[in-house]
């Protein structure tokens, strides 16, 4: 694996997180189109993830330099370019600043018609599939950083890390393929036109990322629950909030679905009294 920056200061986890930011604007655009959402939403919640996704990664790094800090007290809390980051930190700030700015600030900007509550579930379905996109670049970026590694092996599937010298279990490259083939799933039934992808990425991601910490060996950090990790402890979290949110987005769907049918039913009756 090659740690080390490759041109112009610039690494290799660099260059395949940027590729999966950039993947997952895409995928938004292509697939809101696809679906024909009203454009003024659309943009509106580029703008917002845009926002979330630089909040994401200074709360990946805020993370990363506090289980740090809790680790060694003794080198004091400090935020440099050795400090790294972690997924769930970017997750966890990434999403709950979307959550704040789309509700908050879409209350004004759709203060008429309340399309953002409308549309909500719709743009999570397709947002899950970027970041399941955006993070599997990422976990080819730790690859080839060599960070978040198995276990030492000498097995065929292990990989030389250049930063640690040993030869490991690759646990990003297997991370990755779940996410990629996690993201074909999901691909598949936004073509067929099927919800659910976000309740559905919380539940398998959630027991995907609770098994995996079985097999990594970099230092996970203790929880009040002393045989989980954090970020077992977050993944336990994310199952049970899937069932939250599938109840949430099946009430709401029927709402509006409900809505929906109720004015085409007015508007067929008042097209027949006229006729």
């Amino acid at each position: 694996m090659c740690p080390r920056p490759i041109f112009w200061g610039i690494d290799l986890y660099t260059i395949f997180l940027c590729l999966g930011i950039i993947a997952a604007l895409v995928i938004f655009r292509v697939f809101s189109d696809r679906e024909k959402m009203y454009w003024k939403l659309q943009n509106f919640a580029v703008f917002v993830g845009v926002g979330a996704i630089i909040i994401g990664v200074c709360s990946a790094v805020l993370f990363q330099a506090f289980y740090n800090f809790l680790d060694d007290p003794t080198k004091g809390f400090s935020i440099d370019s050795s400090t790294g980051s972690t997924f769930y930190g970017g997750l966890i700030g990434g999403v709950a600043s979307f959550l704040a700015l789309y509700f908050i600030v879409g209350s004004f900007v759709f203060k008429k018609n309340k399309e953002h509550l409308r549309g909500f579930f719709h743009i999570a379905n397709i947002g899950a599939a970027g970041v399941v996109a955006a993070h599997g670049f990422g976990r080819i970026g730790c690859l080839m950083a060599g960070c978040c590694h198995g276990a030492q092996t000498d097995a065929w599937y292990g990989i030389y890390f250049e930063a640690y010298r040993i030869k490991a279990v690759p646990i990003q490259l297997f991370e990755a393929i779940f996410l990629f083939s996690l993201f074909g799933l999901f691909m598949y039934r936004m073509i067929k036109g099927k919800s659910y992808n976000l309740p559905i990425y919380m539940l398998t991601y959630g027991v995907w990322r609770f098994v995996i910490e079985y097999f990594r060996a970099d230092d996970r950090g203790a929880t009040v629950v002393s045989f989980l990790s954090p970020s077992q402890l977050i993944a336990l979290l994310m199952v049970l909030g899937s069932i939250a949110v599938f109840l949430c987005e099946k009430k709401v769907r029927a709402k509006y679905d409900s809505l929906d049918s109720k004015t085409k039913t007015e508007t067929d009756k008042d097209g027949i009294n006229e006729g």
